[in-house]
């Protein structure tokens, strides 16, 4: 958590002066209107990012003054992208040295805080996960998307996905009474799913992005599938199985975002399955279907309404 009001490094003033607003700045161009001075002491500190929901502090930041001032911050959202600063470029190579340095000691230090967050959410799912009761089949959100709730569990109105990553829990996925979703703060995403039915040698596993999308996948075929969540990860998932199911005929089924500039559904599938180079399928709308249609569960759900 950034501390405000805490110790301040033991730097000249007038250097602080300068180059804690200045690094600010680059802070508040990626982030937005901040009301902190960042602290120059060479520890990872950890803020609330305006947008975020309340209560999170999902930003770093790492700031050194001695030398030329050197920085790095980035936000645990941003799927491990993150940004370099320095007051000035460097002069000798002795000062290249010493931001290269400052650089790798942020690195280890953002690595290390990652390790932890999600060493801590991973338990904290497991623990959930055990206590937790068998879903109930009228759980709102599974009215709705006309699936059965399989191996999924409860605890109080949520409903509880589990996320693995080479076989083993490492996020929960909580889906609420009105549908919203919420992964466990600091837990891993990238390269994690969640799979129905069971994973067989010359036989089809599907790759798609919503829990509700692959039990509609699965019900329909009854083939394996692992869910990723979202678009952007459907590609690191295929990698992942690719290696540990070699033998497993892979299939991306893309959602197909109409309404959303770029489509990023089905243009994230089709450079998945590319680049995974294993087969593709993405929902076949008949003319008249409403556009606002966007995923396998949809076209399931309204298929049947028309019934």
């Amino acid at each position: 958590m950034h501390i405000k009001n805490g110790a301040r490094a033991p730097m000249g003033s007038a250097c602080l002066e300068k180059v804690e607003p200045a690094f600010r700045d680059a802070l508040q161009a990626t982030y937005g209107q901040l009301d902190w001075l960042p602290i120059a002491d060479g520890a990872l500190h950890r803020f609330h990012v305006p947008g975020d929901k309340a209560g999170t502090f999902n930003g770093w930041y790492v700031l050194h003054l001695d030398g030329i001032a050197a920085g790095a911050f980035g936000s645990w959202k941003d799927a491990g992208t993150w940004h370099q600063w320095s007051s000035r470029a460097a002069a000798s190579p002795q000062e290249h040295e010493q931001l290269r340095q400052r650089i790798e000691q942020a690195r280890r230090q953002r690595e290390a805080e990652q390790h932890q967050r999600q060493q801590a959410a991973a338990e904290y799912a497991a623990r959930l996960w055990r206590d937790a009761r068998r879903a109930d089949p009228g759980h709102p959100y599974l009215v709705a998307k006309g699936c059965r709730a399989h191996t999924l569990r409860q605890r109080g109105g949520a409903l509880l996905v589990p996320l693995s990553r080479d076989g083993v829990l490492v996020n929960l996925q909580r889906i609420y009474l009105d549908g919203s979703k919420r992964f466990l703060s600091g837990g891993m995403v990238k390269g994690c799913c969640s799979t129905l039915g069971a994973i067989t040698a010359g036989q089809p596993l599907y790759i798609c992005e919503g829990w509700a999308t692959g039990a509609s996948i699965h019900e329909e075929t009854g083939a394996a599938v692992a869910c990723a969540m979202n678009a952007g990860n459907l590609l690191d998932v295929g990698r992942r199985l690719q290696r540990r199911h070699p033998d497993a005929v892979l299939i991306v089924a893309g959602d197909d975002d109409r309404q959303t500039e770029g489509n990023p559904g089905r243009t994230s599938a089709i450079k998945a399955a590319a680049a995974l180079g294993c087969g593709l399928v993405l929902p076949e709308w008949p003319t008249y279907a409403p556009a606002t249609l966007s995923d396998f569960n949809d076209l399931r759900q309204w298929r049947e309404a028309q019934a």
